[in-house]
């Protein structure tokens, strides 16, 4: 199929392709049981997770790809399989909640160069996901689940666990991709917490998660200036020497509530 459409993984959009059968059957397992679920997948270039994803008891399976020849390959699988759908478009453009009914999931082998701003976008709507299976470069990986006071700790680690529980499930070496790439890869599992945050205070933690790590060897009196310094961190009970890589997910959310408008709920 590869050679057939010309399908050439291309680094200017963050192709690398993973081919090998017993490998993307134990990813698509990572999922759990998919029976009855509407799975959407974003940039299955050949087809490979693809396979493995109509090889379960999902009800189906929708691909979201913005490249013309994976496309055409894509198209041609869909030709046999009945369960999947094909979505020609931009996945950071697009709505994919409104893609599919509940219960949804998520799972797929990001494309590198755009993997961090797509989940962003997915965490804003955690709510409409019942699971998102992802694999990722191991460094980003790593920062998604990461704890405070660790050096992969960030800005990604607390949005992220705020709005999930996140578990760094397998290690992927490059030789198993065409063309291998010069990283490692991890698949992360993000279970979305049973109450979401409403979105303004999404974008509270947003602006202050910004804030703090944008200048995280400054004390957090000095980097979060702008956000009311000493005296939000005295309303919150964090001492203001400390830096942003030592709180934890539950007090930079306590920090959160006191900047996000008042119609938040405590």
């Amino acid at each position: 199929m590869i050679a057939r459409h010309g399908l050439d993984a291309r680094r200017s959009l963050g192709q690398h392709f993973l081919l090998d059968a017993n490998l993307v059957a134990r990813i698509a397992r990572q999922a759990g049981d998919l029976a009855g679920r509407h799975v959407v997948e974003v940039g299955p270039g050949p087809g490979g997770l693809t396979r493995a994803l109509l090889a379960t008891e999902a009800a189906d399976v929708t691909a979201v790809e913005v490249d013309p020849r994976a496309i055409a390959a894509i198209t041609e699988l869909a030709g046999v399989s009945p369960r999947l759908r094909l979505v020609d478009g931009d996945a950071l453009a697009l709505d994919l909640s409104a893609l599919v009914p509940a219960p949804r999931q998520i799972v797929a082998n990001l494309p590198y160069n755009i993997a961090s701003p797509l989940l962003v976008g997915w965490l804003r709507q955690a709510a409409a996901w019942e699971r998102l299976t992802l694999m990722f470069q191991e460094e980003v990986a790593d920062r998604i689940c990461a704890a405070p006071d660790t050096p992969a700790y960030g800005r990604l680690s607390v949005i992220a666990q705020f709005a999930c529980v996140a578990e760094f499930r397998l290690r992927i070496p490059p030789a198993a991709f065409v063309p291998p790439p010069k990283v490692w890869s991890a698949v992360v599992v993000l279970t979305p917490r049973p109450v979401q945050p409403p979105p303004a205070l999404f974008a509270a933690m947003e602006r202050l998660t910004a804030a703090a790590f944008g200048q995280r060897r400054k004390m957090l009196r000095g980097s979060l200036k702008s956000l009311g310094g000493e005296a939000l961190l005295g309303r919150a009970g964090i001492a203001p020497e400390r830096r942003a890589e030592t709180l934890s997910v539950a007090e930079f959310e306590r920090l959160a509530r006191l900047t996000a408008p008042p119609e938040t709920p405590p």
